[in-house]
């Protein structure tokens, strides 16, 4: 009885013994991205770019605008959504609102970073933000040619923002955003 008792108490703190108490870090699922492949979006806007083949795109109806459209990344849960603007001497106030709407995020972001566009030859100039953090829209851009036309974009995914789940996916994103950028040409208003 009493060798029995010493062992099942050497068993006892042997068991405890093996328990690690250490705290994980979370994991985040893999996510096989495709490569990059592109092809013109030019339907009868005022505007064209190259888009992303693994997207979907939808024309949105809202009252009293024209030529807004999503750009959907189905299996990322992810949408780029586009917003036009003619100018009508109106380029400060509709910048300004874009500015303002990026700003917005300051309350979650780290930190917010901007990247100017410039190509004279295509008459396209405009700026990209970068919102680091937790913030609802991490990337935002507005383009315009300063006389007729502004394109405003800002992505969103479809989850509770949490910059290290979203970092991949992000990046991937941002990619085809910048050759978007890259690519716009406004056709004759």
């Amino acid at each position: 009885m009493k060798h029995r008792f010493w062992w099942i108490l050497i068993l006892s703190f042997v068991m405890m013994s093996c328990h690690n108490n250490t705290p994980r870090p979370y994991g985040y699922f893999r996510i096989d991205l495709p490569k990059h492949a592109y092809h013109l979006f030019d339907h009868e806007y005022p505007y064209s770019f190259d888009i992303s083949d693994f997207t979907a795109d939808s024309i949105v109806n809202v009252k009293g605008e024209q030529y807004w459209i999503n750009i959907y990344y189905p299996k990322l849960n992810g949408c780029i959504y586009l917003s036009y603007k003619p100018i009508h001497n109106n380029l400060q106030s509709i910048a300004e609102d874009c500015r303002k709407f990026v700003y917005k995020h300051t309350i979650m972001a780290e930190a917010i970073t901007e990247q100017r566009f410039e190509n004279r030859d295509s008459k396209v100039y405009g700026i990209l933000y970068d919102i680091k953090g937790d913030a609802a829209s991490p990337l935002q851009f507005m383009m315009t040619d300063s006389v007729h036309h502004v394109l405003r974009g800002a992505l969103y995914f479809n989850n509770i923002p949490n910059k290290d789940s979203i970092a991949p996916v992000l990046n991937y994103v941002r990619k085809d955003v910048i050759k978007m950028v890259e690519t716009l040409h406004w056709k004759k208003p």
